[in-house]
């Protein structure tokens, strides 16, 4: 009895212990950016903060070319999400769907794209962009974000085209419908859970994308995004912690909203992505 209990008890403590360290970073930069100034920089920590102020937010806000940046890394993520999604949806369809010599060989392609690191393409791909006269501008980021992301979202919605019955789409069709509105009214509302968890995955990784964007990016006020601009808070500010605190919440909060909205979905997505197809 004692080691049936045991056997309960310390999974559940060691998963609270795991969670309290990757929860407390996120509320020690929340606390700190609504704590005074005097309470960031007292001797002895101060845990919870008493006497809130927003006034460290205001000065994030009125950095210069901070809503710029906003409005620059919301486009690019949002569009190259998009893009992402609807050539994904095609492809997944074709690998799911469709037997053609070399489809093997096409799935393990992406799964090799998918686990090659970005980084050591940077400057090839800056050469590119600059022989193309596209320096500081939006589009070869969107280009790239969206090829970053499209390998992992051609995979995980594969898998979820391969479990709908093929009975489905043939019924559809019998009852009258092409193949292509056999996809959108059948297939599509089916692929929720996928399309939740792979558009989550690829704002995450194009919103905190960092190097591609430091080397495209010279101009400020430009092309940049948020990820850059949070690089250079802590210069202009010295060591005003209650200031970079604040920007570094205001560049997670998008985040935090869209998976607030989507965990549930993006979890049964992720894992069905994973076992099935």
């Amino acid at each position: 009895m004692k080691r049936s209990l045991f056997g309960r008890v310390w999974p559940n403590a060691t998963a609270l212990v795991v969670f309290a360290g990757c929860v407390f970073p996120v509320y020690w930069m929340f606390a700190t950016a609504l704590k005074p100034t005097g309470d960031i920089i007292a001797e002895d920590p101060v845990w919870f903060p008493t006497d809130i102020t927003f006034e460290h937010f205001g000065t994030a806000t009125d950095a210069e070319h901070f809503w710029t940046y906003l409005r620059n890394s919301l486009t690019v993520t949002c569009l190259a999400v998009l893009f992402s999604l609807i050539i994904a949806l095609a492809g997944s369809f074709a690998l799911a769907r469709m037997r053609f010599k070399g489809r093997r060989g096409f799935v393990i392609a992406f799964m090799l794209a998918q686990m090659a690191p970005w980084e050591v393409m940077v400057i090839a791909i800056y050469m590119i962009v600059r022989d193309a006269s596209m320096l500081n501008s939006l589009v070869p980021l969107t280009a790239f974000y969206m090829m970053m992301i499209l390998p992992f979202t051609i995979l995980t919605l594969r898998g979820f085209v391969a479990a709908v019955p093929k009975e489905l789409e043939e019924s559809a069709m019998v009852d009258g419908c092409t193949r292509a509105q056999a996809f959108r009214r059948v297939i599509l509302p089916l692929l929720a859970p996928g399309l939740m968890s792979t558009s989550m995955f690829g704002f995450i990784t194009a919103w905190n994308e960092f190097p591609l964007v430091l080397v495209l990016s010279k101009e400020s006020g430009g092309a940049q995004t948020l990820p850059l601009w949070l690089s250079s808070f802590q210069t202009q500010f010295g060591d005003d912690w209650g200031a970079t605190m604040a920007a570094s919440s205001l560049f997670a909060v998008p985040i935090l909203i869209l998976f607030v909205f989507l965990q549930r979905r993006a979890v049964s997505g992720l894992t069905a992505g994973a076992v099935k197809g």
